[in-house]
């Protein structure tokens, strides 16, 4: 797999979001729900394909904490009856998902754990600065600004802990 395919593809989708200007509360709240539900199927993706105790670890933790945070985005948009709008992001980040699915797909054993290492951090520093240069800066309402803030050193956590992850499995 291309690592730097990987990550021109993660890197994609905040450059859209900033080029199409500020995302609407709406959108927002849809591209939480679809960044998260991307890294829940990745994980389970994961963990049944690989053997290594690490990753199988590593995709569990993200398959918990991304459907906690899907829950609470879900109860938000409930609650404040809005309705989660599509958008170039959303489209953008579910497509480049599936791109790095197929590219995935064909690998096994070692080569699918590095690939899958090297992906989740391309991911979660991705879906970092989109917290930080997008989502945070053009939500409207205080409490999904309030969400927002509170995952992050969540995805921040993630991040550190796939870089580790990926550096352990770079020396086998």
């Amino acid at each position: 797999m291309n690592r730097k395919l990987v990550l021109a593809a993660a890197l994609l989708a905040p450059a859209l979001a900033l080029a199409q200007g500020k995302p609407s509360d709406p959108q927002i709240a849809h591209i939480v729900v679809t960044a998260n539900q991307i890294d829940i199927d990745a994980g389970k993706h994961a963990k049944s394909k690989s053997k290594n105790k690490e990753v199988q670890e590593f995709a569990q933790r993200m398959i918990t904490d991304h459907t906690a945070v899907n829950k609470q985005a879900s109860a938000l948009v409930k609650k404040l009856k809005v309705k989660p709008e599509e958008s170039d992001t959303s489209r953008s980040l579910k497509s480049a998902a599936k791109q790095t699915a197929g590219k995935m797909k064909g690998l096994k054993g070692a080569a699918f754990d590095k690939a899958y290492a090297d992906n989740e951090v391309a991911y979660h520093q991705q879906v970092l600065d989109a917290i930080d240069k997008v989502l945070i800066p053009s939500a409207q309402n205080a409490e999904l600004k309030g969400l927002l803030e509170k995952v992050r050193p969540a995805i921040a956590a993630h991040l550190d802990h796939a870089k580790m992850m990926a550096s352990s499995l770079a020396k086998k």
